[in-house]
């Protein structure tokens, strides 16, 4: 049946108290069906062609979501945008009073599953088409949503157990590492994974804020080894993607907690963009601001490991952005980490009196390092940051992969299947 005729569909919807906002359907959306504004995510039934692509990759299963309805009475993304929680399913009553008879039920469900996804041309490049939505196969298991709008238990309250800042003193580039503790309740965590924050207040709506998302920094043991703890690395929101003033309520909240203040937190969330447990895995970490902190907590558990004197690791490559070495997060400690156990490539685009320089460009820079890597199936790259970096980076990996004589198109689809290619972008 296609799916731009039919009469009736099975409108693909985002429930609005489940989402977290991450971004992540609207960033791998071939089709650009999804849209958001301050308050929710949405899909467009007119662009909305059914290839599940942004099912999997969902941290907490909003995305899931699904209405049989008239094509004339579908849910606009104008509704949409305004909704606190879904609608309730229309009943076989409703549907017959709009003309929609159980054949034209089934003629939809039918349609729905039978939906093709896009294939590779026609979709271009769409670099989201190579991020892998499987974990690694050695990965251990992540738990998620153990606390959420629709759990048993709807929040854990952590306490503030530190909050300092790892940015150099500037006022377009305040970055805090904070440290939240859990004390007696269980709130298990691996490194990739993510929570959401639940600032205190509303809208001016009068509804009140929903839960912000932030990657874990710290390892699974903990910020501090043994303690039910964890850390996050926020940065304090200024201006908008517009370059307008603005305080973002999530960062501004965080950035000013003081040690002994409670914190709402829901989650975790995410169970694909998880390092390997395999000892003999290369890891290879491409971020930028504060896309670095899964990538220190990889890199911290690793050196926890590394320090036990049991644990021959893989090897370890960094390629770190931001616009200056001052607005770079953790460059002391960095740079403090031995040279036989990573390797850091720092990438500034705002240095002045020199060129600017992106994480793509020090992937091509490094060409021979990386694309050996590229031929070990041990090998797994992680992609953290803001959106614009995302195809800049795998036209990068492309252009390595095909300088070395590697057949992308092939080696794409193996990171993909094999949970080697993870992309979380923003």
């Amino acid at each position: 049946m296609d799916l731009t005729q039919a009469n009736v569909i099975k409108q693909h919807l985002i429930d609005p108290e489940i989402c977290i906002r991450c971004n992540t359907c609207e960033a791998i959306c071939p089709v650009a069906a999804i849209t958001h504004n301050d308050l929710n995510y949405v899909v467009d039934a007119e662009k909305c062609n059914l290839c599940m692509a942004c099912i999997s990759p969902c941290p907490t299963g909003s995305i899931d979501n699904w209405r049989v309805m008239p094509r004339i009475k579908a849910y606009t993304p104008a509704e949409q945008l305004t909704w606190e929680e879904l609608p309730a399913e229309l009943s076989p009553a409703e549907l017959e009073d709009a003309g929609v008879g159980a054949q034209e039920v089934a003629h939809a469900e039918l349609a729905a599953a039978d939906a093709p996804a896009l294939s590779a041309g026609e979709a271009g490049l769409n670099s989201a088409r190579f991020g892998a939505t499987l974990p690694p196969w050695s990965a251990a298991h992540a738990y998620t949503q153990l606390y959420g709008p629709k759990s048993a238990e709807k929040t854990i309250t952590a306490t503030v157990s530190g909050n300092v800042r790892v940015t150099d003193v500037g006022h377009e580039y305040d970055t805090h590492h904070i440290v939240l503790d859990f004390g007696n309740l269980p709130f298990p965590v691996l490194e990739g994974q993510s929570i959401g924050i639940i600032p205190p207040g509303a809208e001016a709506s009068g509804r009140a804020y929903h839960a912000r998302q932030y990657s874990i920094a710290s390892p699974r043991n903990g910020e501090r080894p043994g303690y039910n703890n964890l850390s996050l690395t926020v940065k304090r929101v200024l201006e908008n993607h517009q370059g307008q003033p603005v305080r973002g309520v999530g960062s501004n909240y965080l950035c000013d907690l003081k040690v002994g203040d409670k914190v709402q937190v829901v989650g975790p969330f995410g169970n694909s963009f998880l390092m390997p447990n395999h000892p003999r895995s290369n890891i290879v970490m491409i971020c930028t601001g504060t896309g670095s902190a899964p990538m220190r907590a990889m890199t911290e558990w690793r050196r926890r490991l590394r320090a036990t004197g049991k644990f021959e690791g893989g090897k370890l490559m960094l390629f770190f952005g931001a616009r200056t070495q001052q607005e770079l997060p953790y460059f002391g400690p960095l740079q403090s980490l031995p040279k036989d156990f990573i390797d850091t490539n720092f990438a500034y685009s705002r240095t002045p009196g020199q060129p600017k320089t992106y994480v793509q460009d020090l992937l091509r820079t490094r060409a021979a390092d990386v694309s050996a890597l590229m031929r070990d199936p041990n090998t797994y790259f992680y992609v953290c940051g803001l959106k614009s970096m995302e195809e800049g980076v795998v036209l990068a990996l492309q252009d390595v992969a095909q300088q070395a004589g590697i057949d992308w198109e092939v080696l794409g689809a193996a990171l993909k299947k094999e949970g080697r290619l993870h992309l979380e972008t923003y």
